[in-house]
């Protein structure tokens, strides 16, 4: 079987202090609640039986059921998805201050198919050129940002500041792409959603040409905005977590078959179901599932795989 590679997974609770602590547990279940996006899911996100139609009807009713997949984000639930779906490497994102590097490179020294991505610590930003050296030299390879949840603006001097500080490195930057929302009632303050609204995204890679950014999701439900404003720009590739085959198609046809890669950003969705959808979309193509698999993330990855 041709190895495959998850671009874009997470282990640890990424919404609150303290998250890497979920990583080692063990016997973690889901919630037993009303999962929505279980639905969209049977229907490979199309929208008019999920995706973005669900998300505007249930609202609160998803952002519940993602949470309740966040808190099942172990390495042992990990290790049984990745074995169940015939996942080979899962790059894993952490977001700091809620799981960082240090949590992923223990759970990577545990299990050889983890890949350990880094983060930005904003409240350490005087010295982010030399933390993330030191994380890439201990093996990072690559740096996540998330915007929404970190509250940073993607074309904020911080953020600029530590992708300048990462790019010598010649390793990707996956930012989440898309508008998305992840607190209730009372802890709204702690995100901003509009921060990874797809122009932002477009300022962030126009001014750094030569680093090679992964648009995570593809921009959820705004697919077509990101066709439009990021297809563009050579240093930009995609991955296809929730989006369905038709939408991968013309990701495909935009981006070209070198810059868009499976992910599935497990827990919060099915490496089963993206690769379902990978596969239809390409229609018996090997080479081109080779690449979606496989090639394009081992080559921004420097793996030799």
């Amino acid at each position: 079987m041709e190895p495959v590679i998850d671009v874009h997974t997470h282990l640890g609770d990424i919404l609150y202090p303290g998250g890497g602590s979920l990583i080692e547990m063990t016997g973690v279940k889901k919630a037993r609640i009303f999962d929505p996006i279980s639905i969209s899911e049977a229907f490979l996100h199309r929208d008019l039986v999920g995706g973005q139609a669900l998300q505007r009807i249930m609202g609160d009713i998803v952002t519940r059921a993602e949470r309740a997949r966040n808190f099942t984000a172990t390495r042992e639930n990990c290790r049984k998805s990745m074995d169940e779906a015939g996942v080979t490497y899962t790059a894993c994102m952490p977001i700091a201050p809620y799981v960082t590097f240090a949590d992923l490179r223990k759970a990577a020294a545990k299990d050889a198919g983890i890949i350990p991505f880094t983060s930005v610590d904003y409240s350490r930003i005087e010295d982010v050129q030399a933390l993330l050296g030191a994380d890439v030299a201990a093996g990072a390879r690559g740096l996540k940002l998330h915007a929404t949840i970190q509250n940073i603006p993607l074309t904020s001097r911080e953020t600029f500041a530590a992708v300048e500080a990462f790019a010598p490195h010649g390793l990707p930057v996956l930012f989440h792409c898309g508008y998305s929302s992840y607190y209730m009632d009372g802890e709204k303050y702690r995100e901003n959603p509009s921060y990874s609204e797809i122009p932002p995204c477009r300022d962030l890679v126009k001014a750094f040409p030569g680093v090679n950014f992964i648009a995570g999701h593809a921009g959820l439900f705004q697919v077509r905005e990101v066709i439009s404003l990021l297809s563009a720009y050579p240093n930009v590739s995609v991955d296809i977590s929730f989006q369905p085959p038709e939408k991968i198609r013309e990701l495909v046809a935009s981006f070209g078959p070198e810059r868009v890669m499976y992910g599935t950003d497990w827990p919060w969705g099915s490496r089963k179901t993206a690769m379902k959808a990978v596969k239809i979309a390409c229609s018996g193509d090997g080479s081109l599932e080779r690449k979606i698999f496989h090639d394009n993330a081992a080559r921004l990855l420097k793996m030799a795989t």
